[in-house]
């Protein structure tokens, strides 16, 4: 079932439901999950979807969590971006619609993309 944006205010953090509701950024450089180098896999912080898994996390200088590709299976969906007079792709969680950030044709191989995340939009589970 779908929650309300009431649901919503009373499960995430303030600046989570910002991120991931209302379309928000988190500042560059910022992000609990930007330097994250353990081995595990990385959800959707609305409904815990995985999304990554930590292989396919690389640095790109960005500011923000960088993947080349997600997980198998992938639950994201694009959405094209208009906003601030540029044309990009957003990138959202198909499970609960999440902001997630967005995706460029500028990563490295194998895939050539980078899937450039808000951390806050992010939960990560360490493999044991």
């Amino acid at each position: 079932m779908k929650k309300s944006n009431d649901e919503w205010k009373k499960i995430l953090s303030p600046e989570a439901y910002h991120i991931t509701r209302e379309a928000g950024t988190e500042p560059p450089w910022t992000g609990a999950l930007l330097n994250e180098k353990r081995i595990g896999t990385f959800h959707c912080i609305c409904c815990q979807t995985p999304l990554f898994k930590s292989d396919a996390k690389y640095e790109s200088g960005c500011g923000w969590p960088s993947f080349f590709e997600p997980l198998e299976g992938s639950h994201l969906k694009e959405v094209l971006d208009t906003s601030y007079g540029r044309i990009r792709t957003e990138i959202r969680c198909s499970t609960c619609d999440a902001h997630l950030g967005h995706v460029f044709n500028d990563g490295p191989p194998p895939t050539g993309i980078r899937y450039c995340i808000n951390s806050v939009a992010l939960g990560f589970d360490a493999k044991e």
